[in-house]
C-alpha cells in the first residue's frame, strides 16, 4: 500500500507551490490536478444541461396552455416572442453567469468545484477579485463555446476548411494545461489565477469560537490573549480565511510569519515561542465577531473594507 502510494504522494509534491502575500506571508498551495479541473467543468456543464432542460420544458408546457387557452396559435404571437426572448436571456445569464456569480462567492468556487475539491484563487496570494474572475470565464467563450459552434456550423463539404480551423482552434485550447507546470488554461493566464486544492478538512476544536474566543489561554505560558474590538476591527473574512488555512498546515515559519505580521498591525508584544496559542486566540475572538457583526446586517469582507 505505501508502494501505491509513492507515486501519488511525489504527484503531489511537484504541484506544491509557496506564494507569498501581499503582507508578506507564505502561503502554501496545491495546484489542482487537471484530471480535478476537468471534472468539475464537466459537473458544471452536466448540472447547467439539466436546469436548461428543465427550464425549457417548463417554457413548453407554458406554451402548451397558452394554445389550449385561445385554441390555436392565433392571438399567442406575442407570447411565444415573449417566452422566446426569455429563454434566449435565461440561457445567457446561465451560462455567462454561473461561473461568474459561484467563483465571486466566499468559496471561490462553482458546485462542480466543490464537489472535486478545488478553487480558484488569485496567483500572487491576494485577494481573488471580481476583475479577474469576470476575465477568466470571459475567455471561456473564445476557449469552449466559439470553436463548438463552428464545428457544429461547418462539419463537412465546402464548410470542411473552416471545420478543420475549428478543431484546430479547439484542441489548441483543450491541451493548453498539458503546456504549462501549473495547469493554467488562457483564462487564468489572462487573470492572473490558477485553480488549487481547497482541503475539506474540519476546524480542530482549538480553532473554534467555542474554547479559544472564551478562555484565550496558552496551554504552553498559561498567557491569557484577549483582544479589544478596535484590534479585531482591523481584519475582514478574507484575513480570516488566510489565518485558517495557516493554522491548518501548521508550518512553524508560516504561524511565525504571520504572528510577526498581526502583531506589527495592532500594537502587540507578545515575545516569541507562543505563537500558535496566540493567533487561535486571534482566529476564535476574530470569527466570532464577524459572525456577530453578520447578524446585525454588517459584513467586513476584508482590511480594506
Amino acid at each position: 500500500m505505501t508502494a501505491r502510494a509513492a507515486p501519488h504522494l511525489a504527484h503531489r509534491a511537484r504541484r506544491r507551490r509557496d506564494v507569498v502575500t501581499p503582507e508578506g506571508i507564505a502561503l502554501p498551495f496545491t495546484v489542482a490536478s487537471r484530471s480535478a479541473r476537468a471534472g468539475a467543468l464537466l459537473l458544471d456543464l452536466t448540472l447547467m444541461f439539466v436546469t436548461g432542460v428543465a427550464v425549457t420544458l417548463t417554457l413548453i408546457w407554458i406554451a402548451g396552455g397558452l394554445f389550449e387557452a385561445v385554441g390555436g396559435p392565433g392571438g399567442t404571437s406575442g407570447a411565444m416572442e415573449f417566452i422566446a426572448v426569455f429563454w434566449t436571456l435565461f440561457w445567457f445569464l446561465l451560462w455567462n453567469g454561473y461561473f461568474m456569480v459561484m467563483e465571486m462567492g466566499p468559496r471561490g468556487a462553482t458546485f462542480g468545484k466543490r464537489a472535486a475539491g478545488i478553487r480558484v484563487a488569485s496567483r500572487d496570494g491576494g485577494r481573488l477579485t471580481p476583475e479577474a474572475v469576470v476575465a477568466r470565464n470571459l475567455l471561456r467563450d473564445i476557449e469552449l463555446f466559439l470553436p463548438i459552434v463552428f464545428l457544429l456550423s461547418a462539419p463537412s463539404g465546402e464548410g470542411g476548411a473552416a471545420g478543420i480551423a475549428a478543431a484546430a482552434w479547439f484542441l489548441i485550447f483543450l491541451l493548453f494545461p498539458f503546456f504549462n507546470r501549473d495547469a493554467l488554461r488562457a483564462g487564468d493566464l489572462i487573470a492572473g489565477t490558477w485553480v488549487v486544492e481547497a482541503p475539506r478538512a474540519t476546524l480542530a476544536e482549538t480553532l473554534s469560537t467555542e474554547g479559544a474566543a472564551r478562555e484565550g489561554a496558552s496551554a504552553l505560558t498559561g498567557a491569557e490573549y484577549r483582544f479589544g474590538e478596535a484590534e479585531l476591527a482591523i481584519y475582514g473574512e478574507y484575513e480570516l480565511q488566510t489565518l485558517e488555512r495557516v493554522l491548518r498546515d501548521d508550518r512553524s515559519e508560516a504561524l511565525e510569519s504571520v504572528h510577526d505580521a498581526i502583531c506589527r498591525k495592532i500594537g502587540w508584544n507578545p515575545g516569541n515561542g507562543d505563537e500558535r496559542a496566540f493567533l487561535e486566540a486571534f482566529y476564535a475572538q476574530l470569527r466570532a465577531k464577524l459572525e456577530s457583526d453578520m447578524r446585525f446586517g454588517k459584513r467586513k469582507a476584508d482590511k480594506f473594507s
